[in-house]
C-alpha cells in the first residue's frame, strides 16, 4: 500500500475564483508599507514558475503563505492518519487570507519570506522561526559546535540569544596548523563547518588545515534557496583572520566571558556582510562580571563588532541595582533579565507555575523565554485594525493557528526538535498598542487581553487534540516589532512613536534594484555606517493618529504599561526599552526595585544622544517633514526582477534589549 503523503494526495490550494478579486483590491498599506514589502518579502516569481518574470505582489505573497500554512497542517494530518476536513479548512484558509491581505495580522517576517517555499520543505524548517537561545555551559564537551550552531542559526534567519556560562571552563590552546587543504563548500554548511574546525583548534588543540575559498561563488551571484546575493568569500576570510588574531593572543589563558561575546559578535558581523542582513543577538552575562558589562566602552571594538549584540545580565530580586543603574544611564546597557521570574511565572495575573523551569535565557528582543537550543515562532496581531473584540478574536484565532502550525516542522538540529516537540512554544504578539489605547481606551484593551488569553487557551486545547500534539507551554508575548509593523503603519509593540514627524531609516543591499527607483523618487540614500554592502534610505513619516511621543511619556508610565501587559497578556515576556530623560535618570534604580517582581525583562535608553549614527528613528519638525516630503514622488507600483532580501530575526533594525 502506498504511503499517504502530499506527494500522492492532492495538495491544498485556494481557488483562482476566490483569489481573483484580490488582484485589484486596494491594500491598506502604511506610509512605508509597499516599499517595505517589495524590499523585504516579495520573492521572485520564477522560483515557482520558470517562465514568470518580476516579483510577487501582495496578493501572491498572501496566497503562498496561506497555502503553505495549510499544506503543512494537511501533511501532518495525513502522515499520522488523522482526520482532514477539506471544506472546513477552505473556510478557515479563506478567512486567514482575507485577514492577512487586509493586514489585520501578519506572520513574522521569517514567515512572510519563507512560508510556502521549497527551502522549508527540502532543506530545513528552521527558516520559519524568529529566534533561539544557546547556552555555552557545555563548551568543554561541545566546543566550536556551539558557535557553529549559532552561526548556522543566524545564516538561516534566526536571532540568537546566548549566555556566558562557558567562561573559565576551557583553556585556549595552540592549534596544530597543517598544510592539508580544506576546500570550503559553497553553502551555509560549508561556512559554518570551517568556523567549527578553526575554533576547535583553539579550544581543544585540534588540527587546523589551510582553507581554500575557491569554491565560494563570486560576489553578486544569486542565492536561489534563501534569497539575496552572494558576498563572495571576503567576509568569511575576514572572520577567520579575526578569530585567529584574537585567540592566538590568548593561548594559555582561560576563555573569558568577553571572548565568548566577541566570538559571537565577529560571527554576526560576518553574517551581516555575507548576506546583507542585520544580525540580531543577545548576550546574557552575570551581574558581577564588570569586564563583560563594560566591554562596549571600547569604542574601536564597538564599531568593529561589539555592536552585534545587546548585552544583558541575570538579575535577582532584592539585589543592589546601584552600579547597573548608573551604567544604564550612560549607554542604555546592560539589560535586566529576571530569569527566576521567567521560570516560575506565566502571566503575572495567574498563580506561580513550574512547568517551564528549564528556561535558560531569552531571544534577542527578550519577548520569548527559551530552553537551550529551543526556537520560537512569533506572530503579529494589530488590535487597532479591528472594530470589535469578536473581530479581533477571529483574527487572533488565525494567528494562533499559524504559530501552532509552524511547530509541526522539523529543523536540521535533533536537539532543537526535541525541545520543539515537547514545548510547542509560540509567541502571539500585539503591535500598535498605543494606537489601540487611543481607539478603545486602556481599560477596554486590557479587558480584551484578559478575555483573549482565556480563549486562546481554549483554542489550543482543541487544536492540540486534533493534531495529537502537546498543548503549547507558553503562547503570548509582546515583541517590539520592526519591519512587519511598517506594512500597515502600526507603532511597534507597546512603544510610543518617535514623534508626530520623524525619519524612519531602512536598510537595503547596495545591489538592490529598489535603490534606483527610490533615488529617482527623491529619497535620501546613504552608505550604512556599520554594515558593508548596505545602504540606508530615509523615509519621512507623519504619525496619522498622534497623541504623544516617546519624549512625552514618563519612565513610570512606560513601565506600568509593560507590567500591565505582563499581567493580563504575556505568559512569555514583554519586550520593552524604557526611554528616559535627564531628570528621570536617577529614577532607574528605584524603578528596578519597584518592578522586579512585575516584569521578566527590561532595558533603559536615554532619549537624547543615544550615540548611534543612522538610528532607525529620528524625530524632525513639521517643516523638515514637509520639505523632505515635497521632494518625494510616491511609489505605488514597481516592476522589478530583484527579489526581496527577507527579514531576518525578530525585528530588522532595532531589537530593543
Amino acid at each position: 500500500m502506498r504511503m499517504r503523503t502530499l506527494d500522492n494526495i492532492r495538495r491544498f490550494r485556494l481557488s483562482d475564483v476566490f483569489i481573483e478579486p484580490y488582484k485589484t483590491q486596494e491594500v491598506p498599506w502604511g506610509p512605508l508599507g509597499y516599499i517595505t514589502f517589495k524590499r523585504t518579502y516579495a520573492r521572485r516569481l520564477n522560483e515557482f514558475d520558470p517562465e514568470a518574470t518580476g516579483t510577487e505582489e501582495w496578493w501572491q505573497t498572501c496566497r503562498r503563505v496561506i497555502e503553505g500554512m495549510f499544506n503543512m497542517q494537511k501533511e501532518h494530518v495525513i502522515i499520522f492518519g488523522l482526520e482532514w476536513n477539506d471544506a472546513k479548512a477552505q473556510r478557515t484558509a479563506k478567512d486567514a487570507y482575507d485577514r492577512l491581505f487586509n493586514l489585520k495580522w501578519t506572520p513574522p517576517g521569517r514567515g512572510l519570506w519563507m512560508m510556502g517555499t521549497k527551502f522549508v520543505k527540502e532543506r530545513t524548517g528552521a527558516g520559519l522561526f524568529n529566534c533561539a537561545f544557546r547556552s555555552t555551559k557545555d563548551l568543554p564537551t561541545k566546543g566550536g559546535y556551539l558557535f557553529a550552531w549559532m552561526m548556522d542559526a543566524l545564516m538561516v534567519g534566526i536571532g540568537v540569544g546566548f549566555d556566558t556560562l562557558g567562561a573559565e571552563s576551557i583553556t585556549i590552546q595552540e592549534p596544530q596548523f597543517t598544510n592539508d587543504i580544506h576546500v570550503i563548500d559553497d553553502s551555509r554548511e560549508g561556512w559554518v563547518n570551517s568556523v567549527q574546525i578553526l575554533l576547535n583548534g583553539f579550544f581543544f588543540g585540534y588540527k587546523v588545515p589551510k582553507f581554500d575559498y575557491s569554491a565560494i561563488r563570486p560576489y553578486g551571484s544569486l542565492i536561489k534557496g534563501f534569497g539575496g546575493t552572494s558576498s563572495g568569500s571576503g567576509p568569511l576570510k575576514e572572520l577567520h583572520t579575526d578569530l585567529i588574531e584574537m585567540y592566538s593572543a590568548k593561548v594559555g589563558d582561560p576563555i573569558s566571558s568577553v571572548d565568548i561575546v566577541d566570538t559571537e559578535n565577529l560571527i554576526g558581523r560576518c553574517v551581516v556582510a555575507g548576506n546583507v542582513r542585520r544580525s540580531a543577538a543577545l548576550a546574557l552575562g552575570q551581574a558581577d562580571d564588570r569586564r563583560y558589562l563594560e566591554m562596549k566602552n571600547d569604542q574601536e571594538k564597538l564599531y568593529h563588532h561589539r555592536w552585534g549584540s545587546n548585552n544583558s545580565f541575570v538579575a535577582e530580586r532584592g539585589m543592589d541595582y546601584t552600579w547597573h543603574a548608573e551604567q544604564s544611564q550612560k549607554n542604555g546597557e546592560p539589560g535586566y533579565i529576571w530569569l527566576n521570574n521567567a521560570r516560575t511565572r506565566g502571566r503575572f495575573k495567574d498563580p506561580e507555575r513550574y512547568d517551564d523551569m528549564d528556561v535558560a535565557g531569552f531571544n534577542p528582543c527578550v519577548e520569548q523565554q527559551l530552553e537551550d537550543a529551543e526556537l520560537c515562532c512569533l506572530v503579529e496581531t494589530y488590535p487597532a485594525k479591528h472594530e470589535s473584540f469578536e473581530d479581533y478574536m477571529a483574527t487572533l484565532k488565525i494567528a494562533y493557528l499559524y504559530g501552532k502550525t509552524v511547530t509541526l516542522v522539523n529543523t536540521h538540529w535533533p536537539e532543537t526538535n526535541a525541545k520543539m516537540l515537547k514545548n510547542r512554544r509560540i509567541g502571539l504578539s500585539q503591535s500598535g498598542v498605543v494606537q489601540a489605547f487611543e481607539k478603545f481606551g486602556r481599560r477596554t484593551l486590557y479587558e480584551w487581553c484578559d478575555k483573549a488569553y482565556t480563549r486562546i487557551g481554549e483554542f489550543d486545547k482543541v487544536y492540540s487534540n486534533w493534531l495529537c500534539i502537546p498543548k503549547s507551554i507558553r503562547m503570548t508575548s509582546i515583541k517590539p516589532s520592526g519591519t512587519v509593523s511598517l506594512l500597515n503603519g502600526s507603532t511597534p509593540g507597546i512603544h510610543f512613536p518617535e514623534d508626530e514627524y520623524y525619519i524612519r531609516r531602512i536598510r537595503f543591499s547596495q545591489d538592490s534594484e529598489l535603490l534606483e527607483h527610490l533615488s529617482k523618487a527623491g529619497y535620501n540614500i546613504e552608505k550604512d555606517a556599520y554594515s558593508p554592502n548596505t545602504m540606508v534610505v530615509e523615509f519621512p513619516v507623519q504619525e496619522p493618529h498622534f497623541t504623544k511621543s516617546k519624549k512625552d511619556v514618563s519612565l513610570w508610565e512606560q513601565l506600568e504599561i509593560a507590567a500591565q501587559y505582563q499581567y493580563y497578556w504575556a505568559d512569555n515576556s514583554v519586550s520593552v526599552t524604557v526611554t528616559f530623560n535627564d531628570t528621570e535618570a536617577s529614577h532607574i534604580k528605584s524603578a528596578l526595585e519597584m518592578y522586579e517582581s512585575r516584569l521578566k525583562a527590561v532595558s533603559f535608553l536615554k532619549y537624547k544622544e543615544t550615540g548611534y549614527q543612522q538610528a532607525p528613528y529620528e524625530r524632525i519638525t513639521k517643516e523638515q517633514f514637509e520639505e523632505m516630503n515635497s521632494q518625494i514622488t510616491p511609489i505605488t507600483s514597481l516592476d522589478i526582477d530583484t527579489g526581496g532580501a527577507g527579514s531576518k530575526f525578530c525585528t530588522n533594525d532595532s531589537c530593543t534589549i
